[in-house]
């Protein structure tokens, strides 16, 4: 039988696969089950591939796979929901189409950002991305499509579509959108050091850039991916 953390992991991770195509970071699992360190999400983990819910394929990076559902009957079911967003969007979204399936709103797609080198400024050229509202939370949002393979690492790929929340200020360790001197931007983990601020890639092939925070300005912040598969 599950615990009641392990089968709300299981279904978080199967959740984000599904919605996704990739598997969650050990932080959003973190934050997800409301846990204070990323060492009880090992734990979870560890457990639930000796128990043959999931495996890893250890060959790439943030790579899980959903092996089964528990039963209901056979196994423990959480007392608690997860941290998944409900509700009825359409009346502050606009673009929404209800149905059966699901809801979808369309986002603007600003061009392309890169998840390499620094590119100039995006500009908004009219076109739009349809977009399942399961992924988007409260505020506004808008989407990228990836250029560049430094962010493999956590799982965005070239050609990918990336859904961003727009705001101005991010927590240490997070994805966001950063615009540099006002006129480069770039998709990267942001850290924060004294005076400067780090973005780091999610590929060992590229470097840390530093920027000193005057000089950087948070444009929003990774919330979800979009994949299609020719």
């Amino acid at each position: 039988m599950l615990t009641r953390k392990q089968h709300e992991l299981l279904l978080f991770i199967d959740s984000h696969l599904r919605q996704t195509g990739f598997s969650p970071s050990f932080d959003e699992m973190k934050d997800a089950l409301g846990l204070k360190s990323k060492s009880g999400i090992h734990r979870l983990i560890s457990a639930l591939e000796e128990r043959g819910f999931i495996q890893r394929r250890h060959n790439r990076a943030r790579a899980l796979e959903v092996l089964r559902l528990p039963e209901v009957e056979n196994e423990t079911v959480p007392t608690r929901s997860l941290n998944v967003i409900r509700g009825d969007f359409s009346k502050r979204l606009t673009g929404v189409r209800t149905g059966e399936a699901a809801a979808s709103v369309h986002l603007p797609l600003y061009g392309r950002i890169a998840a390499g080198l620094p590119i100039e400024a995006l500009r908004d050229d009219g076109a739009q991305v349809e977009v399942p509202v399961a992924l988007l939370g409260a505020g506004d949002h808008y989407a990228l499509e990836v250029a560049g393979d430094s962010m493999i690492d956590a799982g965005i790929l070239n050609g990918d579509t990336v859904i961003i929340r727009r705001t101005d200020t991010a927590e240490s360790g997070k994805i966001v959108v950063a615009l540099i001197d006002e006129a480069e931007v770039t998709l990267k983990r942001l850290r924060r050091r004294g005076n400067t601020i780090a973005l780091e890639a999610a590929n060992p092939a590229y470097e840390t850039r530093i920027v000193p925070a005057e000089r950087l300005k948070i444009q929003g912040q990774l919330v979800g991916l979009l994949r299609r598969y020719h």
